[in-house]
Formats: C-alpha cells, sequence, structure tokens
C-alpha cells in the first residue's frame, strides 16, 4: 500500500529520505520493517500476519486507527483509506 502521509517529522524524513536523525536508534531497523511491510502489503488483513507487532485497532475517538507496538509504550499508528488503498496519517507516538 501506497503511504499517502506521515504525521511525525521524523518518520516522515526516514522514509521519504531514508533519513534516521528523527528516530530512537535502537528502534530504526523494527520501524524499517514495518514500513517496508506496510508498502508491500496489499490488503489490510495482512497487518495481522507478524504477532510481534500485536496489531489491533483502535476504540473511542481513535475508532478505525490500527496500532503496531514498536517498543514500550512507542507504536505506529495509521488509518487505511479503503477507497483508494492508502495508510493516512502514519504516526510514531506513545499514545498511552
Amino acid at each position: 500500500m501506497k503511504i499517502r502521509n506521515a504525521v511525525h517529522r521524523g518518520l516522515r524524513r526516514f522514509i521519504e529520505n531514508d533519513d534516521v536523525s528523527g528516530l530512537q536508534p535502537a528502534v530504526i531497523e523494527k520501524v524499517r520493517r514495518i514500513v517496508t511491510f506496510l508498502q508491500d502489503m496489499e490488503r489490510e488483513g495482512e497487518i495481522r500476519t507478524v504477532p510481534s507487532w500485536k496489531a489491533h485497532l483502535l476504540t473511542g475517538d481513535r475508532k478505525g486507527t490500527w496500532s503496531l507496538f514498536v517498543t514500550m509504550n512507542w507504536r505506529l499508528t495509521f488509518r487505511i483509506d479503503q477507497a483508494e488503498t492508502e495508510i493516512v496519517d502514519l504516526d510514531y507516538e506513545d499514545y498511552h
């Protein structure tokens, strides 16, 4: 799937320019694997194929937003635009 936009500035620089300066060194390779997987993904259901990412949909005011475990409280979160088959509002955040 195409990633339409990234909210986190460091994550955006990482995706667009392979600039890792905005991410913690300990998470760079894991974030790289997840982003690559998301870009290669064809269907939403594929997200759940990697158990260690603890993929789940958020509820409440974040309903429809996917969350993938990176480390401790940090997650990659995003929504999927079904009509365009694109990932939107990809973020690296501590929402807990």
